[in-house]
């Protein structure tokens, strides 16, 4: 076999079991049936990409049609690549940038100027164009003693929502927060109750259906949050998984944490994804108490128009800086562009002027949202200051009150 007689092409409703069978394949996956429908009923809605050799089904990449939002509020299409697969008989032989070029096409064709996933082997995907747009940390509470605190949590009393009414009861809220932080998708009532509300969790049998705690009327913060009993002859205390949680301020973050960490039978509270500008981290009275575990990228973005993409953000600070953009996948993306952006206006252009900064399509993604300053791309040794300040001057333009931040993981 050798790259060209594989065929890339869209893949038709008809294949989907065929995708879903290579992906368990290439993921070593044994989903139940449920999860199975799950998937076959998603995959109907999705941007369906197949590689073919003759008549076999050799690889295959899927996108949600997400819409995500971007600095200052503003949301983008923005398709959420998944299930990327690759027979492991084709591995090595082009397939998987076959499908990646598709996909760019695809999107340049519908008007998304963004592309993002979350990587399941990160060295994979820098060489497509992609970089960290945000980034999550594991927090882990020892809650066999109280939650110690520097601030007062508010007052307003809770209540436990049912899963059939949780939809409707936090939706609305969330969608409220989306402006406030980067990299967040629209939530349709369809993924809350398939991805954060289904009853059995896929990672841990032992964990008990979803619970939903809400604070204030109206709402002011919520927590979706799972349960797991303690063993007693092992000295291990239960446990308390929080999924999502969020608050207006952080006395309404501080509440809904002690009421996390005061659930009885429990002395372990486990978040994963947190943001990493989390206010508990500085409320909390003792950090041994209250600890970071882990620190880790999340959604990887890929600009796909980078004009279009840098248009649509807002701009801090006035900036006028000559980049040199390295893109060996966009054509459009590459070669040295003027960007002048302010709060009031926005222009990005070619030039044939010599450039403040060299860097690539994965350095331009990693700095688009606002998580890594382009300051730290030029600490590392990844991105190229000719002009002093150039890096600061962006910055100040990039710069976000909140961390973008998702949990949203597909």
């Amino acid at each position: 076999m050798n790259a060209r007689s594989v065929q890339i092409r869209e893949l038709p409703e008809s294949d989907i079991e065929r995708a879903l069978a290579l992906a368990y394949l290439v993921f070593h996956e044994s989903p139940e049936d449920d999860r199975k429908k799950h998937h076959r009923e998603t995959l109907g809605d999705f941007l369906r990409i197949g590689a073919y050799d003759g008549d076999e089904l050799v690889g295959f990449a899927g996108a949600h049609p997400f819409t995500v939002s971007v600095p200052g509020g503003a949301d983008l299409s923005c398709p959420g690549l998944t299930f990327v697969s690759v027979a492991p008989t084709h591995r090595r032989r082009g397939v998987l940038s076959g499908m990646i070029a598709e996909l760019f096409a695809r999107c340049a064709d519908q008007g998304a100027p963004l592309v993002a996933l979350w990587a399941s082997e990160a060295s994979i995907y820098g060489r497509f164009g992609f970089g960290p747009g945000t980034y999550g940390g594991s927090v882990e509470i020892d809650s066999r003693r109280p939650l110690a605190l520097r601030i007062a949590p508010d007052e307003r009393p809770m209540r436990l929502v049912g899963v059939d009414a949780a939809p409707a009861v936090l939706g609305p809220y969330f969608e409220g927060t989306r402006a406030h932080r980067a990299g967040r998708q629209v939530r349709t009532e369809n993924w809350w109750r398939e991805e954060w509300l289904v009853e059995k969790d896929e990672e841990d049998d032992d964990l008990s259906p979803p619970r939903v705690v809400t604070l204030g009327d109206p709402l002011a913060g919520y927590a979706v949050y799972r349960t797991k009993g303690g063993d007693e002859d092992e000295r291990t205390p239960g446990v308390v998984r929080v999924d999502d949680l969020e608050a207006d301020g952080p006395a309404e973050a501080a509440a809904l944490w002690s009421y996390l960490t005061a659930i009885d039978l429990t002395g372990r509270v486990r978040a994963w994804g947190r943001p990493l500008d989390d206010p508990l981290l500085l409320f909390a009275t003792d950090r041994d108490q209250v600890r970071v575990t882990e620190s880790f990228p999340g959604l990887w973005v890929r600009l796909v128009d980078a004009a279009a993409a840098l248009a649509a953000r807002s701009w801090a600070a006035p900036v006028d800086v000559v980049l040199a953009v390295r893109d060996a996948q966009v054509p459009a993306n590459d070669g040295t562009f003027r960007l002048t952006a302010s709060p009031d206006g926005f222009s990005y252009g070619r030039t044939t002027d010599a450039p403040d900064l060299s860097l690539e399509a994965r350095d331009l993604a990693t700095a688009y949202m606002g998580a890594t300053p382009v300051r730290a791309l030029v600490a590392a040794g990844v991105v190229t200051e000719h002009t002093q300040g150039a890096a600061s001057m962006l910055d100040a333009a990039l710069f976000t009150e909140l961390l973008p931040h998702t949990v949203d993981e597909f």
